[in-house]
């Protein structure tokens, strides 16, 4: 098969077939996200601030990508009823349509997020030492899979007005609460004006790129979704 008759798409739909269809797999891929979601709490654990200065009510806030993790692997966990029939077919009702649009929003922007946040300041971060291996090298590549997690979602997920505008509202509210009461991820550096304004302009570019990747909820059977 020549190059240019590949089917990126076509192959990303089968390719989640596969694996988010079939019990197995899916478990695998929910207990590795779940993996994932506990790494990150503990980082957050034994930061300066660390979960243990904040109410356990603000967790989520402060925990971002482990938030992001837990939101992924939530949305997964309801393919375990669609078990025997095909992904793309999987109910989505309300609740649904604003987990899965939650889920994708954060796994966007704090996927982006974490990637120019190390870049912004690269002296601190860059290197081959055994400490830079994983706190440039495997952090950053860690969270760009955030990204292709959350073109997953689309694939079986939609959404709806309430659920983009939700997402919206709720991601403005955990910039303030990161950058106005500065709770914002733990990193070398101080975060400043700039880095804050790209955090709220991720929160915007997140909310169009789901309003363009998701089908819209129908109006005319909840169960079910089309454009």
């Amino acid at each position: 098969m020549r190059l240019r008759d590949f089917d990126l798409d076509a192959a990303v739909d089968e390719w989640v077939e596969y694996y988010l269809g079939n019990g197995p797999s899916l478990v695998v891929f929910l207990v590795l996200n779940a993996s994932a979601f506990l790494v990150g709490v503990s980082f957050y654990v034994h930061s300066d601030p660390s979960l243990a200065d904040l109410p356990t009510f603000f967790y989520p806030l402060f925990g971002d990508s482990p938030a992001a993790l837990a939101l992924m692997t939530l949305s997964a966990a309801t393919l375990l009823p669609n078990l025997g029939r095909r992904v793309a077919d999987a109910p989505v009702n309300r609740p649904l349509a604003y987990l899965h649009t939650l889920a994708f929003v954060w796994l966007l922007k704090y996927g982006i997020w974490t990637v120019v946040a190390l870049n912004l300041r690269p002296d601190l971060y860059v290197g081959f030492s055994g400490a830079a291996l994983w706190d440039y090298w495997g952090i950053m590549l860690t969270h760009a899979g955030f990204l292709a997690l959350a073109f997953l979602v689309p694939r079986y997920g939609a959404t709806t007005k309430g659920a983009l505008g939700f997402a919206l509202a709720l991601a403005l509210v955990n910039d303030i609460f990161d950058y106005g009461f500065g709770y914002y991820p733990p990193l070398k550096y101080e975060a400043g004006l700039l880095l804050a304004a790209i955090t709220v302009g991720l929160s915007f570019l997140s909310v169009v790129l789901a309003a363009r990747s998701f089908d819209r909820l129908s109006r005319t059977s909840p169960e079910r979704h089309n454009r």
